[in-house]
């Protein structure tokens, strides 16, 4: 037998160090999304929680909110860019298939040169890109990784599309994930269901859309009802093997983070696993909106900026959506950028 590769055999625990995000500058009120759809203030709020939203300008492109949130983060974590070992972009709109967005963060960030991809997993992005960082750092492939979502999803929804439009706004969320002395992120409980993939698709694809441009898009279709049963029922499933796995106790948590799709969604999941009333939960959909792979670093923000819990406690974080896909873990919340 000839020589035999070398590997480390050791394993670390991993934790966020820092939380950045960043929202758009525009805040986007029902009754001006009602200018262009058939709906009313009272009909959004009442079937997804929604009141407002923010639209990113011109200026405030994926890659530039992602390069905004990523250095909040490596600020309130005491990281430089230098020591970053890999970058990991999650979103669904950036508008290139190449070059990627993370190798562009990274050169904005002066890493040097680390590693740099972009993960394509709709709404559960961040928390599939958050369980590949804290593998990378357990297994020790690197010291120190950078997680961030971000999306402009308002480009990707047609503006009279009443069945998407009030849904989906911008913004980005970056966690610096390092080695800790004891267990800051729990075991993820992750799939998909390709079967029911149909449900959140984009119409056309971009290979129809350059032979025929007249119907626009490519556009975000969904079908509403499919995605909310499928959600509301499957993810309370998902949420209780995050806990179980993690060893701990629903009474242990201080704030449960889903995916902010739709506040009855998160009402339904809540009840099913008998969330006890103790545990805060982030209704951030309600002035931010679904900002898709953003979406669960915003809903950590929100917490923590609001108060409901504090760095340090444990959250339960659940991202579901297209593909349809799902990722949950149970997180240690991190320490918070200030603006």
């Amino acid at each position: 037998m000839g020589a035999q590769i070398s590997n480390s055999t050791v394993l670390r625990q991993s934790a966020m160090l820092g939380l950045g995000v960043y929202r758009p500058e525009r805040v986007v009120s029902n009754e001006e999304i009602c200018q262009t759809i058939d709906s009313s203030d009272e009909w959004i709020q009442s079937r997804s929680g929604i009141k407002n939203r923010r639209f990113a300008s011109d200026e405030e492109t994926v890659l530039s909110m992602a390069i905004a949130s990523a250095r909040k983060a490596l600020e309130v974590s005491g990281i430089t860019g230098e020591q970053i070992g890999a970058v990991i972009v999650a979103s669904s709109t950036y508008p290139l298939f190449t070059p990627q967005c993370a190798s562009l963060v990274a050169d904005a960030l002066g890493t040097g040169g680390s590693a740099a991809f972009d993960v394509t997993a709709g709404c559960a992005g961040f928390s599939y890109a958050l369980a590949v960082a804290s593998d990378m750092v357990r297994v020790g492939t690197e010291d120190y990784v950078l997680v961030i979502g971000t999306e402009r999803m308002s480009d990707s929804t047609e503006p009279t599309d009443r069945s998407v439009r009030f849904i989906f706004a911008d913004g980005a969320g970056a966690a610096v994930v390092g080695p800790s002395d004891v267990p800051g992120i729990g075991p993820v409980v992750w799939g998909s269901d390709g079967s029911q993939a149909n449900a959140i698709r984009q119409e056309p694809d971009w290979a129809e859309f350059r032979v025929d441009q007249s119907k626009g898009g490519p556009w975000i279709r969904m079908d509403g009802t499919t995605v909310f049963r499928w959600a509301a029922f499957e993810m309370g499933k998902v949420a209780t093997q995050a806990v179980e796995r993690a060893g701990v106790e629903l009474e242990d948590l201080g704030a449960f983070i889903p995916h902010q799709a739709n506040g009855r969604i998160n009402e339904v999941i809540a009840r099913q696993i008998k969330l006890p009333e103790s545990v805060a939960v982030s209704d951030d959909i309600a002035e931010t909106g679904n900002t898709s792979a953003a979406s669960v670093p915003l809903g950590m923000e929100e917490v923590l900026r609001t108060g409901k819990a504090k760095s340090g406690d444990l959250a339960l974080l659940i991202g579901f959506g297209a593909g349809l896909s799902y990722a949950g873990q149970v997180v240690t919340l991190p320490p918070l950028a200030q603006d």
